[in-house]
């Protein structure tokens, strides 16, 4: 159930139906799930009854670098395990890293679609008696094989500002009972009760306002607004971790609120397709997932593109905003060549975006530009 408020016996507030919290309800009746205005705060929260400085956490290579910012802010130490190319974790690697002091180990589900090989990754937090995360930051609407992703572990995290024009925006759930009954939601655990000047500033610089779901101009705008830009060397992870500690904004609720959660699925399904499409006769690049199983709700197009830069400069200039290399990685994973197949693919894997926003067409006529 959805709590809206920082106590988590006062979670019985009654559902309309509708909006993304009434989707949550549905599919993942049995986790408790609190709104915070970002995933990572929801993280340090989610974790901080049930861990002690000096424990470590094993997190993947090929990672934001922000991601690990809640952890040192609880005292622990963050190990990244090597992956393989297909975004699995390296058994070997991941297993090898885990000592008396590892309390938790994290899989991701990488733009929307289910971890790969999570099944090891549960088996060894089973055998270890670790706390399993589930990061399922890129997609709150992804259900595979009936569950909601982000629900798999012990506690998971889902990021709203990744699917909707809002300035943030995130859950954390809480699926195991020792986590739920330690977790003491902070004063950044809730919702805003008043619009304040950065709802303004972002209606302002998202050009909005009353056609906030509806205006295709209006996504591509938001899109370079709301991304996590990861891409960028403006602000350092440990500045962007402090910036993003409120509770999620006014602004952030009535969107959420009012958002379609089968139309908006089904928008971003129909445009990976046709991204598939387009792409299809091209031999520079290579889709991630030729797949999109029934349930997902895609983050972006991941592919691997031979020439990177290239290939989005090309996209550029055919009108493409949006498209993006992904992730930065920490430095400490830059400089290890432990983890060469995380830096090669923070190198080559561009993400096209698939927002619903844009129309099916509008990809299709990109695709007449693009050059063959």
């Amino acid at each position: 159930m959805i709590s809206t408020v920082p106590s988590l016996f006062d979670r019985s507030l009654s559902r309309s139906g509708t909006g993304i919290d009434a989707f949550v309800d549905r599919h993942a009746d049995e986790a408790v799930a609190i709104e915070y205005g970002s995933g990572k705060v929801a993280l340090r929260d989610g974790l901080a009854g049930v861990v002690e400085p000096g424990e470590n956490v094993l997190v993947p290579a090929y990672l934001s670098p922000a991601v690990v910012e809640p952890f040192h802010e609880l005292g622990l130490e963050s190990r990244f395990y090597a992956m393989q190319d297909t975004l699995a974790p390296d058994g070997a690697d991941l297993e090898a890293r885990i000592d008396d002091d590892t309390v938790a180990v994290m899989s991701v589900n990488y733009f929307g679609f289910p971890q790969p090989d999570l099944e090891l990754i549960a088996s060894l937090a089973d055998t270890y008696d670790l706390y399993h995360i589930d990061d399922n930051a890129h997609s709150p609407l992804s259900v595979h094989e009936g569950r909601l992703l982000g629900t798999s572990g012990d506690l998971g995290i889902t990021s709203l500002r990744k699917l909707l024009p809002v300035p943030d925006g995130a859950l954390l759930y809480c699926t195991d009972g020792t986590v739920t009954a330690e977790c003491s939601p902070s004063s950044l655990a809730g919702r805003s009760d008043r619009f304040t000047a950065r709802d303004w500033r972002f209606v302002a610089t998202s050009a909005a306002g009353a056609v906030l779901e509806r205006s295709p101009a209006l996504y591509r705008s938001v899109e370079r607004a709301v991304s996590d830009g990861d891409g960028s060397s403006a602000a350092e992870p440990g500045d962007r971790y402090e910036a993003a500690k409120v509770p999620m904004s006014k602004l952030s609720t009535l969107v959420i609120d009012t958002a379609d959660p089968a139309a908006i699925r089904t928008a971003r399904r129909e445009n990976y397709l046709a991204w598939k499409r387009v792409l299809s006769a091209r031999d520079d690049v290579t889709m991630y997932y030729e797949r999109l199983p029934a349930g997902i709700s895609p983050y972006g197009v991941p592919i691997r593109a031979s020439e990177p830069a290239s290939f989005l400069a090309e996209l550029e200039d055919c009108g493409v905003v949006g498209a993006h290399t992904w992730p930065t990685l920490r430095r400490r994973v830059r400089e290890d060549e432990t983890y060469e197949i995380a830096r090669t693919l923070a190198a080559e894997l561009v993400v096209l975006p698939v927002h619903q926003g844009i129309e099916p067409s509008a990809i299709e006529r990109v695709g007449t530009r693009l050059r063959r």
